[in-house]
């Protein structure tokens, strides 16, 4: 069975002198990606001397909102001071689906042709931008790439298994402005030549 690489976090900095780590987390599911004696895959920051390939999850905790980790490579403040920025992934098998039926992985969605609600093909999915608000990268028909906060009012349907997103489109959206679609009309012309 195929596997694939899923980013859960980054080691933010030590808390204590025993090896604690504080975590950006960047799953929605921590519990089951934290988990005592899970093993995850680590990605150093460019120029680091941090060596290890793998940090397996001893402790977590949450505190103020924030999760505390402790990783059986990390014995003490030193180690985990020198661990910071490390990115951590998990891997995990490739048909693999979050446990919420609402949350996919990036994976899942990239390929998925992009229709709107009446069915006109848009475009593909062909990424995601991760922040404050996940946004949807979808390369149109005419090879723009439109950027789609991927929240339920714009994108009301996911369906993995039927190869498909739906999008609530508007001009401006996916499809261009009317007047970004043709060029210059003859009032803009006028303009331009005055």
């Amino acid at each position: 069975m195929e596997s694939i690489e899923v980013v859960v976090g980054r080691i933010g900095k030590p808390h204590g002198i025993r090896g604690e780590v504080t975590v950006d987390v960047r799953t929605d599911e921590p519990d089951r990606r934290y988990a005592d004696g899970a093993v995850l895959q680590v990605e150093a920051p460019r120029g680091s001397a941090f060596a290890a390939r793998t940090l397996t999850v001893s402790r977590t905790r949450w505190h103020q909102g924030v999760l505390l980790a402790s990783f059986a490579e990390l014995p003490d403040r030193n180690a985990a001071e020198a661990a910071r920025g490390v990115v951590l992934r998990a891997v995990v098998p490739a048909d693999e689906s979050p446990d919420d039926p609402d949350e996919f992985y990036d994976h899942q969605l990239v390929g998925l042709a992009a229709h709107d609600l009446d069915g006109t093909h848009l475009g593909e999915v062909v990424g995601l931008t991760h922040g404050a608000q996940d946004l949807l990268r979808i390369r149109t028909l005419d090879r723009r790439e439109a950027l789609v906060p991927f929240v339920t009012a714009l994108v009301p349907e996911v369906d993995v298994a039927g190869g498909r997103v739906v999008i609530a489109d508007r001009p401006g959206l996916v499809t261009p402005f009317p007047d970004d679609e043709g060029g210059t009309d003859e009032a803009d012309a006028d303009e331009a030549d005055a």
